[in-house]
């Protein structure tokens, strides 16, 4: 099978197209055959070990210090069932599904085998692959941090900062299935992308800072690790929440004296570890119903994975950026788009 694999840390030239061979599921496995996948931003930070030094030591003894020992990337993914192992007994073969590798990484590539009771789930029928695709790594990390770990209740407050990423343009459609009033932090460009996601409104950080407008809010969503308690905290109500997806020494011990103290918190964690397949069908139930959808940025095919990485390294990126398994190469598509 054709997968993208990287045998170094690197730049995005690390990464190459090769055939590999094809996974066989075993006794309670299902082996997804994968059509469209994303380059998330954690997946540049793996390729170039370009971690925070608090995860160095963790994430080094996991997947290798030197070298990698897991060399196919990639964790989100949307495809079918192609095989199953005999005694999986939740899905069957040609069965549409999405999910989460998680540390097995490996969804760059045509096939990835996962465990039955993996996060994975029924795709949502309203979707394509590529929309699906773009769907867990984010929807997952803002519902667990808004619903489980800073129990948001409706007609709560939330401000989310970064909204028009990943993580962002989920928090915003989710804190507004949970019934918060929404205010989306991003750049000028994004302001039509967010308020059209249900922000109810919209600050540009470029030419306002919200910590100024005097506004407080019960829940302050850091998805981009951009801000800090010190400058938030005026803006809390005083029993605020202020969630942090990126976080270091000083943060892990403000989360504990503001655990023991009581009053406006500081919460963050590895959201992951709480992800199930329940939840990956509570998001299907919401797209289904209208009230989540997809927000892809670019698409590029496998072959072009390099490209597509130094594009989410720059930045810009806004939603997500989807990798497509089974299409051509863009100067194949390039070739036949005048025929077109």
């Amino acid at each position: 099978m054709k997968a993208v694999v990287f045998t170094a840390y690197g730049p995005p030239d690390v990464l190459q197209l090769a055939e590999v061979d094809k996974p066989a599921p075993r006794n309670r496995d299902v082996l997804v055959r994968i059509h469209a996948t994303t380059v998330s931003a954690e997946d540049p930070k793996m390729r170039g070990f370009k971690h925070p030094p608090l995860l160095w030591l963790p994430i080094g003894l996991l997947f290798g210090f030197r070298r990698p020992r897991k060399t196919i990337l990639g964790m989100e993914f949307a495809g079918e069932v192609e095989a199953v192992g005999k005694g999986v007994t939740r899905y069957r073969k040609g069965d549409p599904v999405f999910g989460y590798t998680g540390t097995s990484l490996g969804a760059h590539a045509e096939y990835k085998c996962v465990p039955e009771h993996a996060v994975m789930a029924a795709k949502p029928r309203n979707m394509s692959h590529e929309q699906a695709a773009s769907i867990p790594n984010g929807a997952l990390t803002a519902l667990v941090y808004l619903r489980n770990m800073a129990k948001l209740q409706p007609r709560e407050s939330v401000l989310i900062y970064g909204a028009s990423g990943a993580v962002g343009t989920a928090a915003v459609q989710l804190a507004k299935a949970l019934g918060a009033r929404v205010t989306g932090v991003c750049s000028g460009r994004n302001l039509a992308l967010v308020a059209s996601l249900g922000a109810d409104e919209v600050i540009d950080y470029t030419k306002q800072d919200f910590t100024g407008s005097g506004q407080a809010y019960d829940i302050i969503f850091d998805t981009i690790g951009k801000t800090s308690m010190a400058q938030v905290e005026g803006s809390l109500r005083p029993k605020g929440r202020y969630l942090v997806t990126v976080f270091g020494v000083r943060e892990l011990l403000q989360m504990l004296w503001t655990s023991l103290v009581g009053g406006k918190r500081i919460i963050g964690g590895a959201s992951n570890f709480h992800w199930t397949p329940g939840d990956l069908v509570y998001l299907r139930e919401l797209i289904e119903a209208g009230k989540l959808t997809a927000v892809i940025d670019r698409s590029y095919p496998l072959a072009d994975a390099a490209e597509a990485h130094r594009y989410v390294e720059s930045g810009r990126k806004r939603g997500s950026v989807v990798l497509t398994v089974d299409g051509p190469t863009r100067e194949e598509a390039a070739v036949e788009a005048p025929r077109a």
